[in-house]
């Protein structure tokens, strides 16, 4: 005689449960036909009749209805299969960690892929997918400058108290030169590239026609910029344009010069009693030239006046600083300036360490 197929009784809410799983447009197709068959069962069906009703086997029919009977709900959901066995798993990511630790082959400044997966005999593929996950790019770097100046605290404390808290009646100005600009004349435009991306571009050769240079001041509290051009960058020529900023400048105002450590803006004690002690030189802290703001414009110059541009004269170039210098100060402001902390001063090979 056939066995009996075990009763099955639902409470309401597995019942309300199971008929939104069959109702639903998102379900998966096999958890439908789950659902259909407990709901079918439930009526008092024997397997026989559940299988001819829902088109589908007795022994599937049997096995959900033993399923649902032993783990409720949760017996319908697929139960985990151990897969193929893991080829590159933890131990392989160990060793891929301590092998960066190691020196490169000879020849080579750093490891990169390929050769990664040549000294671990491994694929290409298994070491992207481990130093992606562990957020590792080997193509990218870091720099920084850490300065070794004794009185650090005191000079970087003195001049960012004159950018936050500047002495009343008085007029801090933030002066350094850019030398030796290059004036180079060569094809500019546009090119489209193979994925049909449209970019700048300029064209690999070029004709030199001499450099320049440039001293600037900022002013602090508004942002505006004094500049000039010259062929040389002496203690002289500092000394003028400074005298060209002093011109501008009512005697009865104090003025605080911050400046880096360049040997021409030292020994210049006879030009400072010119102006009776009416003007102040700082000094940046030894390699810490960031601290100066005028630094930041240099940079903003660079970018948007002479990076890929082309000039065929000095007289061209000078043309189109100062034409920059007119632009900015229409609508000049002062820098919000902050110090991006510096973390990992030390170089170590620790790669290990920071991703445990």
């Amino acid at each position: 005689m056939p066995s009996i197929a075990i009763e099955i009784t639902l409470t309401t809410e597995q019942k309300q449960q199971l008929e939104k799983i069959v109702r639903s447009h998102s379900a998966e197709r096999r958890l439908v036909e789950r659902a259909q068959i407990i709901l079918e069962c439930a009526t008092g069906k024997q397997n026989q009749e559940v299988a001819a009703t829902l088109a589908c086997s007795i022994p599937r029919v049997s096995k959900w209805r033993r399923r649902f009977t032993e783990k409720g709900l949760a017996g319908l959901d697929d139960e985990p299969r151990p897969g193929k066995p893991e080829t590159y798993g933890k131990a392989f990511r160990d060793r891929l960690l301590a092998k960066l630790e190691e020196r490169p082959p000879e020849g080579l400044a750093r490891w990169d892929c390929p050769t990664l997966a040549e000294a671990l005999n491994a694929s290409h593929h298994a070491v992207w997918r481990v130093l992606k996950k562990e957020g590792i790019y080997l193509h990218r770097s870091r720099s920084w400058c850490v300065s070794t100046d004794p009185e650090f605290t005191e000079k970087a404390a003195n001049i960012i108290g004159l950018y936050l808290n500047p002495p009343l009646n008085a007029l801090v100005i933030s002066v350094d030169e850019k030398p030796s600009i290059q004036i180079l004349e060569r094809a500019t435009g546009f090119v489209e590239t193979r994925d049909k991306t449209i970019v700048t571009a300029c064209k690999s050769t070029y004709k030199r026609h001499g450099t320049l240079n440039l001293f600037a001041a900022l002013n602090v509290a508004t942002g505006q910029i004094k500049a000039q051009t010259t062929a040389t960058k002496t203690r002289a020529d500092f000394q003028g344009f400074m005298d060209l900023v002093m011109a501008d400048v009512p005697e009865d105002k104090e003025v605080h010069v911050i400046l880096d450590n360049y040997c021409t803006h030292k020994k210049n004690d006879a030009w400072l009693e010119k102006y009776q002690d009416r003007v102040k030189f700082h000094f940046t802290p030894t390699s810490a030239s960031w601290l100066n703001q005028i630094e930041i414009w240099f940079g903003i110059l660079s970018r948007k006046t002479l990076k890929g541009a082309s000039f065929t004269s000095a007289e061209e170039l000078k043309s189109a600083i100062e034409a920059f210098i007119v632009r900015h100060n229409q609508k000049a402001q002062p820098f919000k300036w902050r110090r991006r902390e510096v973390q990992g001063s030390q170089i170590k090979n620790t790669i290990a360490n920071l991703r445990n």
